[in-house]
Formats: structure tokens, sequence, C-alpha cells
């Protein structure tokens, strides 16, 4: 693919999925124009809006991925990972903003999404294992209360680098809210 043709995906990827964010049935000449990019240019690429709607959570789930090798959730010391992984969705969320579960009755995206979330349960087992995080919370607690929390990161500290909004979200996580009472 040409330079500028690669470009020109990306722009419609990530602008589609900020629009589609924003508003789910947002048209497609809509995103086209928002891209910079004429509507036929977007549809001699994708057949249809579900093509398109389909290649952006494509592209969410490649830089998810991505966040996950980067911070090697399975050799890296943990605390470590965590961060790492935090501050990845974190930049992810705030580039790739849809909702991934809106797509969830298409079968290829439906078992990398699994594959993912089974990917960070082994990581938040090991965590636990390792004395990180609490054994004692209810089995799949910290895996229901992290993405809400990276997403709030993601939308309401936009002041804040992805990094020191990860940093906020592991100090929420692993000390929570409440002030520490005196021994």
């Amino acid at each position: 693919m040409r330079a500028d043709a690669t470009r020109n995906l990306e722009r419609v990827l990530s602008t589609g999925a900020r629009m589609l964010a924003d508003d789910p049935s947002v048209t497609v000449a809509a995103i086209a124009a928002a891209a910079g990019v004429d509507r036929r240019t977007v549809y001699r690429r994708f057949a249809s809006r579900e093509d398109l709607m389909a290649a952006v959570y494509a592209a969410r789930y490649d830089a998810v991925e991505e966040v996950i090798k980067a911070a090697r959730l399975h050799e890296a010391p943990v605390a470590v990972a965590l961060h790492l992984y935090v501050e990845g969705i974190i930049a992810v969320n705030r580039k790739w903003p849809v909702e991934t579960s809106r797509m969830l009755r298409e079968v290829t995206l439906r078992e990398r999404r699994r594959r993912l979330i089974d990917d960070v349960d082994a990581f938040l087992r090991r965590a636990t294992d390792e004395g990180l995080l609490r054994s004692d919370l209810p089995p799949g607690w910290v895996a229901t209360v992290l993405p809400p929390l990276m997403e709030q990161a993601a939308e309401e500290l936009s002041e804040l680098s992805a990094a020191q909004a990860a940093d906020v979200v592991v100090d929420t996580l692993l000390r929570g809210v409440g002030v520490p009472r005196a021994r």
C-alpha cells in the first residue's frame, strides 16, 4: 500500500473510532468528510458501513494486542507489567474510543476479544499469586473494576499523559480511595 493510502486509511479508521464513539449511527460519508477523504475512497476500501466498523474495531484490537505484548504480562515483574498495561490501554482508549462490545456478534472479533481478556485474566491471577493484588476479593473482581478505571482515566484525566494517568489508576487499584487508618 502506498504511503498516502496508508495515511488515509489510518485517518479514516481513527476518525471513525472517534465519531462512532460519539454517535454509533454516524454515516460513512460523515466519517470520510471528517477524515478529509472522498467517500468513494472509503467505499473502495470498505464495501459497507459494517466493514468499516469491523476495521475500526480490528484496529483497536491490534493496538490492545501491541500493549499486551509490550507490557510483557507473563514475564515482566508484575508491578511493572501492570503499569505498562494500564498506560498502554489508556493510550488505546484515547486513540480508539469505540466500545468494542457493539461488535460481539462478529465471530472473529468476539473470539479475538475473548483471547485478549483471557490473557489479562491470566496476568491478574499471576499478580494475585505473587502478592501484588489481594487474594481475598471475589473471583474476577479486579478484572471487573480495572477496565472502567482505565476508561475513566482516558476520558477524565485528559490533561495528564497516559503514564501519569496510569499512575493514578494503579494507585487507585492498589491502595483504593479511602484515607489510610492511623496505626
